[in-house]
């Protein structure tokens, strides 16, 4: 029996990678040679063997980038923010934030043509290897019709084993090299769990540039979802100039030219990788690849016109010829960015190779000794910022009447790494007022930390009081 559906086709199509009737269109780009092609696979290059080489490299013994979720620490370039360090992670985190606004007000969407991974890794190492077994455009688009052959199935092996390759390395920014060398290097039977977190990466990672491709940038990013506020008329976007291209027809010569630039060969269109035909204007799935600029200064050279029919402009240059680089936006957001950066440039520069922190000790906050002195318990931890092992060693101020007692001590704490040690402070009661005195601890590692922290005992008349934390 034939199952007919009644459900209206659309009349455009709502997405470039859907077809109307809500099928996937596949996007088989032409690859267009050219000067901005060129300048993309030198940059695309540099920043595939950085992202590659990145997790390798140490910086005062410390890799230069390491999010380490489970211990809870983020290293980059040699500086290691810990979870007590949420006003520099703010910091940082909104700094981030300024700087996209501001580098998308000025260059637009460059960040997602030229740096992203996601298109640095899709059209420089997966799309040239797909050109390279299955063919070119349209050998491919036929077996998209037709079905696949040895050669795609070919192909989705070396995707895999590159998939397998990249979860590495990315793997590596997260747990570290030296730790993923051991897994690799080992059964997966002995760490069944990273080898499960390793395969799943890699999964991810074939299943994005196999199949799911540019729809990441199109429906899975809000990057390109940002850009109706981030940009203004006067940002930097890849446009198509409809004053000297339109109307358009067919090339018939300079001498018969009637009609605008535009030859209509759409090589535009069959070029762009994520499938938009940039004649209909600024577009939310345009990635500023410059594969159109390319292709149509091409056409322009070869029928003998004026190259930039599409390039390199802004809204407010296609309508009036003029583009104004300074306006209010770019001023704000460069001085919030500087007060940002300045502050965590001297928020790091000020930081200590190490942090303590003073924790009251468990169960009761004090205890009462034959003698009749006050005994309180405290907790000290110290974390360790240095790329050295360090000791540290715990002192009472200069009050007599006050006893330490440490049993680690100095405390031996290894680089990057915290230690707690419970330690007892024990004070005659004629030190206390009102069932408190205050003591200064002196902490100090002999090489360039030293600390003192005021710290609170209690005794009975606070604990009678109701006044205990």
């Amino acid at each position: 029996m034939t199952v007919t559906s009644n459900a209206p086709e659309a009349q455009e199509r709502v997405l470039s990678t859907l077809n109307r009737d809500g099928t996937r269109r596949w996007i088989r780009p032409k690859l267009s040679k050219g000067r901005f092609q060129r300048r993309r696979l030198i940059t695309a290059w540099a920043l595939i063997v950085t992202f590659t080489l990145m997790p390798l490299f140490k910086l005062r013994g410390k890799p230069l980038m390491l999010f380490d979720i489970p211990a809870r620490e983020f290293t980059l370039f040699g500086a290691t923010f810990l979870p007590t360090d949420t006003f520099l992670l703010m910091l940082l985190l909104f700094s981030i934030f300024v700087g996209i606004f501001l580098v998308t007000a000025v260059f637009g969407r460059v960040w997602c043509g030229w740096a992203c991974p996601q298109t640095v890794y899709m059209e420089f190492l997966y799309r040239p290897i797909e050109r390279w077994i299955e063919g070119g455009r349209s050998r491919q688009m036929e077996l998209d019709a037709h079905g696949p052959d040895l050669r795609r199935i070919l192909k989705l092996v070396v995707f895999f084993v590159i998939s397998a390759f990249l979860a590495n390395t990315f793997l590596a920014y997260f747990v570290g090299w030296d730790r993923l060398l051991g897994w690799m290097t080992k059964p997966p039977t002995e760490h069944p769990s990273a080898f499960a977190l390793m395969l799943g990466t890699t999964l991810l990672m074939f299943f994005d540039f196999a199949w799911f491709r540019e729809q990441t940038c199109i429906v899975a990013c809000p990057y390109g979802r940002f850009q109706s506020v981030l940009l203004d008329r006067q940002s930097l976007i890849v446009g198509y100039d409809p004053n000297r291209g339109e109307p358009r027809a067919p090339w018939r010569g300079k001498e018969d030219r009637q009609a605008g630039d535009c030859i209509d060969c759409k090589l535009c269109v069959s070029t762009c990788p994520t499938g938009i035909d940039i004649r209909d204007g600024l577009q939310m799935e345009c990635i500023h690849c410059t594969q159109c600029i390319d292709a149509c200064d091409a056409v322009m050279d070869r029928i003998g016109l004026e190259r930039g029919l599409v390039r390199y402009t802004s809204k407010a240059e296609l309508a009036s010829g003029k583009r104004s680089f300074l306006r209010p936006r770019l001023v704000v957001y460069s001085a919030i960015l500087a007060v940002m950066f300045g502050t965590l440039a001297i928020s790091l520069a000020g930081k200590s190779t190490a942090d303590v922190t003073l924790l009251r000790g468990l169960g009761a906050p004090f205890t009462i000794l034959p003698s009749g002195a006050i005994s309180n318990q405290i907790r000290i931890k110290v974390a360790n910022r240095s790329h050295e092992q360090r000791s540290y060693l715990i002192e009472l101020g200069d009050d007599d009447r006050l006893e330490l007692i440490a049993p680690e001590n100095p405390l031996v704490v290894a680089p990057g790494a915290s230690e707690m040690t419970a330690a007892f402070i024990t004070a005659p009661r004629a030190a206390f007022t009102d069932g408190e005195t205050s003591v200064e601890l002196k902490i100090s590692d002999g090489v360039d930390f030293a600390a003192e922290v005021e710290y609170r005992l209690l005794g009975p008349a606070a604990a009678s009081a109701g006044r205990l934390p």
